[in-house]
């Protein structure tokens, strides 16, 4: 699911609705907000489009990404 590309780690998620959507970007915010590890993401109706890099680290990608992508996998 999960691909690095650009120095990124990327995935695209659809769901049945926007309101499946949206549930899903508050469940990962709550988690992201505890790892202070924060995506870059974009929602158009019912597909979440999530990027994740470590911004500390030059803006690549770092073991703090592959564990938020794998608390995000758990999710579904």
């Amino acid at each position: 699911m999960w691909k690095e590309q650009d120095n990124k780690l990327k995935a695209d998620f659809e769901f049945d609705d926007f309101v499946a959507a949206f549930g899903f970007m508050t469940q990962v915010a709550l988690i992201a907000e505890k790892m202070n590890h924060h995506p870059t993401w974009t929602n158009t109706y019912n597909t979440v489009s999530i990027a994740l890099s470590t911004h500390d680290a030059g803006d690549i990608v770092t073991d703090k990404d592959h564990k938020l992508a794998k608390a995000i996998d758990k999710l579904l």
